[in-house]
Formats: structure tokens, sequence, C-alpha cells
């Protein structure tokens, strides 16, 4: 009964399930959700409510997500972002007010206890991050935002608001983050894996994409007929089973991976000769 929708994305246990399923899956127990928002800076989603568990996907500050269990320190949600379906910590949430005003531009952003760069910062938030802002003060010359929480401060230059207009270039998006470390799981600019920094990068130029890479490649634009024969172009996205890159030029890929563990620039020829002919390309 449950074989059609992927569990990636749709909450069902044979024990417990999101009750806008109720009809399309067998469970034992159907439970209206709860939105709460991600208050620490990042958060895993699990495989298992485990910390050894596999990580398959992570939080932003600021995202909400729907809890449908929370038993001791493990809530069992799905993300209101891209719908992904895990278990994280439920230390790492909150209350869904105050509602965020800006996002974080700069790779981290410090949250300073107060608008003074020289104290000892309380967290860093990474890029894309949502957060409620208040009034601005300036402290030696420093221009700074005020949390709407009382939790600190966060320098203005780092942030614009959520109207803000959206990067044109998601390729220029993803080369800022050149030498970030490889996190299977990863979506922040603490560490991405290959899918999250695609979702990421297209997501700052204002393009919604899911999570996974099998996700991506039937979802993203359109193909581009003729695979690795066809006239390529900058932004292109290069799909293979389980990886994805972005090429920079019609030479150059730009992906998170496992064999630089980082993300890192590669010419296009000597990725397609270690890991094989592409599964499709699509155009954003």
């Amino acid at each position: 009964m449950s074989a059609a929708l992927d569990p990636r994305t749709n909450a069902f246990r044979p024990d417990l399930a999101d009750r806008r399923l109720e009809g399309r899956v067998a469970s034992a127990r159907f439970v209206e959700g709860v939105l709460r928002r991600v208050r620490a800076p990042s958060a895993y989603f699990h495989r298992s409510p485990s910390p050894d568990a596999p990580i398959v996907s992570e939080a932003i500050h600021g995202e909400l997500v729907r809890v449908f269990e929370e038993q001791e320190a493990w809530a069992w949600v799905q993300l209101e972002t891209d719908a992904y379906v895990g278990f994280m910590s439920a230390d790492a949430l909150g209350p869904i007010d105050p509602v965020p005003t800006h996002r974080v531009t700069a790779l981290r952003a410090f949250v300073f206890p107060a608008p003074d760069l020289k104290l000892p910062p309380r967290a860093a938030l990474p890029f894309g991050s949502a957060v409620a802002l208040t009034e601005e003060v300036v402290t030696r010359g420093t221009p700074y935002r005020l949390l709407a929480d009382g939790a600190g401060a966060i320098p203005s230059v780092q942030t614009v608001p959520l109207d803000a207009p959206r990067s044109p270039d998601h390729v220029a998006v993803a080369e800022m983050f050149i030498g970030v470390p490889y996190l299977w799981g990863g979506r922040t600019s603490f560490g991405f894996d290959c899918s999250g920094l695609v979702q990421t990068a297209l997501a700052a130029a204002g393009i919604a994409a899911p999570r996974d890479t099998d996700m991506q490649e039937r979802a993203i634009g359109r193909p581009v007929e003729g695979g690795t024969e066809a006239p390529l172009a900058r932004g292109d996205l290069v799909f293979w089973k389980g990886h994805v890159g972005i090429l920079s030029a019609p030479d150059r890929l730009l992906h998170a991976n496992a064999h630089h563990m980082a993300v890192a620039f590669e010419p296009l020829a000597a990725a397609l000769a270690r890991i094989g002919p592409p599964t499709g390309i699509r155009r954003p």
C-alpha cells in the first residue's frame, strides 16, 4: 500500500504516520504534525534516533520542521523546505516565533552576545540561515542588527531581508564554497554533499530543488538533449547515479565530492574518466 510513496519525503512507519497520508499508507496510528523552528545553527537528520546513526540530511537555522513524534532527546520530523524526513535532536528545535525577517549571505555569520565584534561569539550561523532581526545598532563604525529573541547581534553586512532579490547566478553562489569539506548529508558551509551544494546554490538563486540526486535529476529544469555531445553551458547540472555537479564552464565541473573530500573544481573530462558516463544533464 505504501510502496508508491517515497519514505524520504513522506512520513510513514508501521507504527506512526502523517495524518495527511491516511488512506494512502498502512500505519497503526496517524498524527497531526506540529510545526517547530530550527534554533540551533544546524542539525543533522539521522536515519534512526541515535547519534551514531547515519546522517541523511541536515536542517538549517530558521527552517521549519513538522514534528510527528518526540521521545526523550529525539524528534521524528519532516523538513518543510524540501519535505525530507528524519530523526533530529529535539534540543535543536524551538517555537516558530519570532518569524524570520532576514537571511544570512556570508559563509558563516557570527552571533555576538551584544553588538560588538570584540566579544566572544555565541554561535556561527551558516549561509542561508533565516533570522528574525530588529533595529540596527552601530558600534565603532560597524553596524549590527539585533536578534528579535534577544540572543545577540549579527553584523548587518552579512544579512539581507528575506524579500531581497535573489542571486542571478547559481554558479557564483556555488563557487563561494570552494574548499568547504565534503560531508555526506551536509547542507551548510560547514560541510556539503553533492546534492546539498546544488540545492543550496539553486535556492540562493530562487530555484527550489529537492534533496537527493535522483530527485533533482527528475525535477530540475529541462534535459540537455545529446548529453556530453551537446553544446554545454555554464550552470548545467551533470548527473551520475548518486552524484551531481555544476558546470562552471562547458569543460569544468564544480562539485562537492569524496575524491577531493571538498567542494572543488575539476576538468569535466577528468570527472567523466573517473566516474563514467553521466545519466543525464539538465539546465535549470
